[in-house]
């Protein structure tokens, strides 16, 4: 999925959607525009495209993919960032709501269609996008292009002023897949989010259905945008439904009410809700491994649960030469996402990506999802470009050909950091070495894990505050553990020492008890052999 601003499109957002989009067009084909565009008006409602779907599931997949013509067929990365929509030709420019709808042009990665469609009263008619709602930077291609029949839109992108209240900014972008992305105040494009996945990491090929239509409800002044997309595959069919809140004066955060209505095909070895792809490369606990000026590069640094009795866990993202895979039982989460915590510029020093701009994301299930995983994927990267992490929720129940199933759930973006009346402390940096005492030779079997915490209780503390710590390894042993506070900069550091036998991963464990009860985030972290 590609990072696109206002006037251009640059090499490393599109390199990156070349990472996730890549698979997508190798190895599954996808089905034509869900409906056509007919120019007439026609009935709509979430129910309609809801039963629509229901019948669509019933019937075989069709794999067909529509020829584009020559020059879309042709572009490569220099060829597509020389076309963009024209910002004069934005859908809703005389509405008082403030949204607008901008269109993405199809080739070099995004070869499938998408229909889009407004919904007035009801009825629902194509917004008739075509060539002329588009800029061409060079003048040959806009000559071949008028020549040829317009092969229709990759893509669609709300902008509306999310910061500042006569400049309009990119809010959410659907395009690739079932990719889409959005932004809360002060933000810059960093993570993505998806409809569903399908056998993320499995045994054979993973699964990409796709957003084949979009359904957008003209919107009122003051009131969220409400659309529809469905959703195709092998597999399974959608009928989806995302009420979009954008970020504002009362809420530095973008939220996205989605309902997913999912029809299967066949079964499916394993389904991922709510599923989030980011990009974490090297931070503190692996910075060794890379010969870079910039002491962290990373979309997000964490993963974080929510769970029903009111535990967080905090999973620090990690990035070794082998597959980091991990299930974390849940029943009914309060929530779950990716976080990127540290939002100062001294922490990345990149000028250009600005690292610290990056969102976090946060899933909030609503209803009984009953049991099920967290599931956390870390594939090992070399390149920034990759995204190479991907958390979602993975229900205990099986999914067989002819089920239906229907999730609720809200998507936050934004900072989203830490409040300052949590009653837990969070972890503010995780940091990893040699373990032992520094100035003489340690076993080179003993690690240590070096965990910051601030925040809740821990805020008023005195130095001298007696305070335990509950840590555990599944395999290996504790060898010691240390907490103080850090005079320097306030926070309790927590030491951890672990003798670690052989290279198989390792899950730690850890936390701060006062007086019995829980006042810090539980540190979770799966040690993996850098080599």
């Amino acid at each position: 999925m590609s990072s696109v601003s206002h006037h251009r499109l640059d090499r490393r957002a599109f390199l990156r959607a070349a990472a996730v989009t890549a698979a997508l067009l190798s190895t599954t084909s996808l089905t034509r525009v869900a409906f056509a565009q007919e120019s007439e008006a026609e009935p709509f409602d979430y129910d309609v495209l809801t039963e629509r779907m229901r019948a669509r599931a019933a019937e075989p997949f069709n794999a067909a993919v529509p020829e584009l013509p020559k020059l879309f067929a042709a572009l490569d990365y220099d060829g597509y960032r020389k076309i963009q929509f024209d910002a004069q030709h934005a859908r809703w420019l005389d509405n008082n709501s403030g949204f607008q709808v901008h269109a993405f042009p199809m080739g070099w990665l995004f070869k499938e269609p998408v229909g889009v469609f407004e919904v007035v009263d009801g009825e629902a008619s194509p917004f008739g996008f075509s060539n002329a709602d588009f800029m061409f930077y060079d003048q040959a291609m806009g000559e071949e292009a008028a020549a040829e029949a317009f092969p229709g839109i990759a893509g669609v992108r709300i902008n509306y002023p999310v910061n500042v209240a006569d400049k309009m900014d990119e809010l959410v972008s659907f395009l690739g897949s079932s990719y889409f992305r959005a932004l809360g105040r002060g933000n810059i494009y960093g993570l993505s989010a998806r409809g569903l996945a399908i056998n993320s990491w499995q045994s054979g090929p993973e699964e990409f259905p796709r957003f084949s239509a979009f359904w957008l409800e003209r919107p009122s002044e003051g009131k969220p945008l409400v659309a529809y997309a469905s959703l195709e595959g092998p597999s399974v069919t959608g009928a989806y439904r995302f009420e979009i809140t954008p970020a504002s004066d009362t809420a530095q955060e973008t939220a996205i009410d989605v309902t997913a209505r999912l029809f299967f095909r066949a079964d499916i070895g394993e389904i991922g809700i709510a599923p989030l792809t980011s990009m974490f490369l090297f931070a503190e606990t692996n910075r060794s491994s890379f010969d870079d000026y910039r002491p962290q590069v990373h979309d997000s640094n964490g993963l974080i649960v929510e769970r029903d009795g009111g535990e967080v866990f905090w999973r620090p993202l990690n990035n070794t030469p082998q597959l980091g895979n991990s299930y974390l039982w849940e029943n009914n989460p309060r929530a779950f996402g990716l976080y990127q915590r540290d939002r100062s510029f001294e922490t990345y020093q990149d000028a250009g990506a600005h690292y610290e701009r990056r969102p976090s994301a946060r899933v909030e299930p609503v209803g009984d999802w009953g049991q099920g995983n967290v599931r956390l994927i870390e594939a090992p990267s070399r390149l920034e470009a990759e995204d190479n992490i991907v958390a979602f929720w993975v229900p205990s129940d099986p999914i067989k050909a002819g089920d239906a199933r229907e999730f609720h759930y809200r998507l936050i973006w934004g900072d989203l950091l830490p409040r300052d009346d949590a009653p837990l402390a969070h972890v503010v940096e995780t940091r990893a070495g040699q373990g032992g005492v520094s100035g003489v030779a340690n076993d080179v079997k003993l690690r240590k894990f070096v965990i910051d915490f601030a925040g809740g209780e821990l805020t008023a503390m005195p130095t001298e505050a007696k305070l335990d710590v509950v840590a555990t390894a599944s395999s290996g042993e504790i060898a010691s553990t240390a907490l103080s506070k850090v005079d320097a900069n306030g926070v309790w550091r927590l030491a951890l020492d672990v003798l670690i036998e052989g290279s198989e991963p390792v899950e730690l464990k850890a936390n701060i008890v006062s007086t019995g009860r829980t006042i810090s985030e539980t540190w979770l972290y799966q040690w993996r052999a850098l080599a």
